[in-house]
């Protein structure tokens, strides 16, 4: 079992508060500032990055829910897929929100966004076709 970490958080001066969110093999650094309520991911917008409404809004909800918008989002994300990232990158803006603002914890920690997702694939064992399944049994 992975060794879970706390949140990592750098605060220079006023500019911005920056977390780490992680699923499965995915990780987001997310900086959070002042601002109007964009959000970008590496060096394209949400729209561009996430195509799926679901994914748009699997990211935003933490601001949704707590009827937030005077955040900026700036993250950057590798490793997974896209449904992975964007729930790295939602745990990251939760976790900052809790940083900036520590009595939304108990409203954000209710929704389920500051548990970190610990499920990942499971490891191929040898004489098998997938982590679980054998090969088709023969008698002869």
């Amino acid at each position: 079992m992975a060794e879970t970490k706390p949140a990592k958080v750098r605060l220079t001066g006023d500019r911005y508060i920056e977390t780490i969110g992680r699923r499965k093999t995915s990780v987001a650094r997310v900086r959070l500032t002042k601002g109007s309520g964009t959000v970008t991911v590496g060096e394209k917008t949400l729209d561009q990055y996430f195509q799926l409404p679901r994914l748009r809004e699997l990211v935003t909800s933490p601001f949704t829910k707590l009827q937030l918008t005077e955040f900026n989002v700036s993250a950057k994300v590798e490793g997974g897929g896209i449904n992975a990232q964007a729930e790295a990158i939602r745990l990251g803006i939760a976790r900052a929100l809790v940083k900036k603002d520590e009595s939304l914890k108990k409203k954000l920690r209710t929704l389920g966004y500051l548990t970190r997702d610990s499920r990942a694939v499971e490891r191929k064992k040898y004489g098998l076709k997938k982590a679980r399944r054998a090969p088709p049994w023969s008698k002869r």
